[in-house]
């Protein structure tokens, strides 16, 4: 299987060779296919699929085949390939397509783990094989130690072990502490995932050019719009 996302993302191609097979959970997010018309197969979900992904259809497509999968502006798609002993907990939203055969399993936190969180599940894979994960930005991997912490934000953390350490916390000063989203604590062994997108509109807001007199500037002179660009 190869897959295929060239910048900028907005879609990615996966192509599929003969002994390839692919659980596609977003069959609508398929915008173009190139094989046998019966290399595509949707099928109902099952009831958990149903109420954990809140999707009816998925769809099963074998090789040799290729197709397109239109994404989110400002999404990307990365393929992770998972070895047989990966314990790994996803959050079942970023999940777009995983290799048949992989068993998914639905773990449920222990009940102090839950309460930090705010998650009564999360999905374990089990592999060998490969899942497309869509993620704000790309997708970076952190190990995890036991002595030292690894403090994430929250609606960055795609995966992490389920035999990681989990606690809500946060670090630094007084002042860093009121000024950081909410995040995890974590030690143990393994890696997290980690999608990279930022979500502080203050990265953005200095490339616009557009402070705030320039703005005031433009609405109250004659013609401003015209010549404060």
């Amino acid at each position: 299987m190869i897959v295929t996302a060239p910048p900028p993302h907005g879609h990615v191609r996966i192509e599929l060779e003969e002994a390839d097979k692919l659980q596609v959970l977003h069959p609508k997010a398929i915008i173009a296919f190139r094989g046998p018309p019966g290399a595509r197969e949707d099928r109902f979900m099952d009831v958990a699929g149903v109420y954990r992904k809140r999707k009816w259809i998925r769809s099963r497509i074998q090789g040799p085949s290729e197709f397109l999968l239109g994404l989110p502006p400002g999404c990307g798609l990365e393929a992770v390939a998972l070895p047989e002993d990966s314990d790994l907990l996803f959050d079942f939203r970023h999940i777009v397509f995983y290799s048949d055969g992989m068993a998914m399993k639905t773990r449920i936190h222990k009940l102090k783990t839950a309460w930090i969180t705010r998650e009564l599940t999360r999905m374990r894979f089990t592999g060998p094989g490969t899942l497309g994960i869509l993620t704000a930005g790309g997708l970076a991997s952190m190990k995890l130690s036991e002595e030292l912490p690894l403090y994430v934000d929250t609606a960055s953390l795609v995966a992490f072990p389920e035999s990681a350490e989990v606690k809500l916390a946060v670090y630094g000063n007084p002042l860093a502490t009121q000024h950081m989203n909410v995040q995890w604590e974590l030690k143990g062994r393994g890696s997290v995932l980690v999608q990279t997108g930022s979500l502080d509109p203050g990265l953005v807001e200095p490339l616009q050019r557009d402070g705030f007199l320039r703005r005031t500037l433009r609405e109250l002179l004659p013609f401003g719009g015209v010549y404060i660009k």
